[in-house]
């Protein structure tokens, strides 16, 4: 009995709850004893009466057994030690707010009240809370959920997306009234004061914590007015950083089109939301170090780039200038002149040449176009006219007549002249 532990006081005894069935198991009549006969349904539906009014709620120390999970979401399982065992049922609604996940072996704590299961007429434990033993629920939970997104590989070093150069908008997802807020705005305003600031104001510690931290990612995600989010708090415990532990938080950072900068708590603190995050900042200032660079130190480098560009060219400019002077004192620039003369000199001999090739084709092509003309000034049919010659058509199909046979009496006809051309009508055809 070491390891039960009750958290109700001045409780019946148990013993003097299960003595009240016998005293009522028996009536006496005439003198004699008839004792009455419980239906199996009766006696058990007793015990379970005397078990839970009298039995108190109790925390069980043990090892998890035979652990099933039912499609309605209910858990069964038995808690063992070395000697004895005892069946377990938690039911759906306590077991959905579980902080790990209950497995064969572990060793827990396990608060409820001990209920009877008549079907089977076997009683056992309805379970309240369970916490781990020996290693707290959170710590527990946290190896848990590392574990799993480990596995998926939310970790992954080829998820992780660059941080902008110079990011002119930038997302803060942390509450309103903490110091954490406080830092960021300070460092980024010393550092690069054009830097635009948007605040997502959420709770980063309660129940509805993490949702609003989600949701708020989310939001900055569907704005996409952004370049980079930073997403934290100020130190704390375990318990008061949990909000940053949670799948939700996990989940919403690794889908995030967006960098993000995870920044919780101090430097010895880490969170799940770090390993998720593009870049994991030891605290809130950090990251806003991080983010944005210190405008004085940029203002430096680029002086002193300036310098070494100016120091460069003058540098360029003077071995030019050593190099025009070496090729000044060269041989071709010696006798410039000379050398000028000599290509006018050949170009005049090349203009000559094209000349008298140009004239000869010419010549050539002027001959050609006389003897051309003369051919056709031969076939043209208006010369022959010229001599004398007409030509005449018949009227009818505007046919040439070659033929004193492709005319007919009285058939008009067309006779043309080398100067215009008279209507007549066949009044006699001879015959040749």
């Amino acid at each position: 009995m070491s390891n039960f532990y009750s958290n109700k006081e001045d409780e019946e005894p148990f013993e003097s709850a299960a003595a009240r069935i016998f005293e009522s198991s028996a009536e006496w009549t005439s003198g004699s004893a008839i004792h009455r006969v419980y239906t199996v349904t009766q006696i058990t539906r007793e015990i379970k009466r005397i078990l839970e009014q009298g039995f108190p709620s109790v925390w069980i120390e043990g090892e998890i057994s035979n652990l099933k999970k039912h499609s309605s979401g209910h858990l069964y399982f038995s808690l063992k030690d070395a000697d004895a065992q005892i069946s377990c049922v938690m039911w759906r609604g306590k077991n959905q707010f579980l902080l790990f996940q209950p497995q064969d072996g572990m060793n827990i704590h396990a608060f409820g009240d001990v209920s009877v299961y008549e079907r089977q007429g076997r009683y056992q434990l309805d379970v309240h809370r369970i916490r781990p033993a020996g290693m707290g629920e959170l710590q527990m939970a946290f190896d848990a959920l590392k574990k799993q997104l480990l596995e998926e590989g939310l970790f992954d070093m080829e998820h992780k997306k660059p941080l902008p150069a110079f990011p002119e908008r930038i997302g803060i997802v942390t509450s309103p009234t903490g110091a954490a807020i406080q830092d960021i705005v300070s460092i980024i305003n010393r550092r690069f004061p054009s830097a635009q600031m948007i605040l997502y104001p959420v709770r980063v510690q309660g129940e509805s914590a993490a949702a609003e931290i989600a949701a708020a990612i989310d939001a900055f995600n569907e704005y996409g007015d952004v370049e980079v989010l930073i997403v934290g708090r100020g130190g704390g415990s375990l318990e008061d950083l949990w909000a940053f532990n949670e799948e939700i938080v996990a989940r919403s950072i690794f889908r995030s089109r967006i960098p993000v900068v995870s920044a919780v708590g101090h430097d010895i603190d880490f969170s799940i939301s770090d390993f998720v995050a593009d870049v994991r900042a030891p605290t809130p200032s950090a990251a806003a170090e991080l983010v944005v660079k210190n405008r004085e130190e940029l203002l430096q480098t680029i002086l002193q780039w300036t310098d070494r560009m100016v120091n460069a060219q003058q540098t360029r400019i003077l071995r030019y200038r050593e190099k025009i002077e070496s090729l000044k004192k060269s041989y071709g620039f010696r006798a410039p002149v000379d050398r000028i003369r000599e290509y006018r000199q050949r170009i005049d001999d090349m203009t000559r040449t094209l000349e008298t090739f140009q004239s000869h084709r010419l010549s050539a092509m002027q001959s050609d176009v006389h003897r051309l003309h003369g051919k056709l000034q031969s076939l043209n049919p208006m010369g022959v006219l010229k001599r004398g010659y007409s030509i005449t058509t018949r009227m009818r199909d505007n046919a040439v007549v070659r033929r004193a046979t492709d005319v007919e009496k009285d058939e008009n006809v067309r006779i043309r002249f080398s100067e215009g051309s008279v209507r007549s009508t066949i009044e006699e055809i001879e015959d040749v």
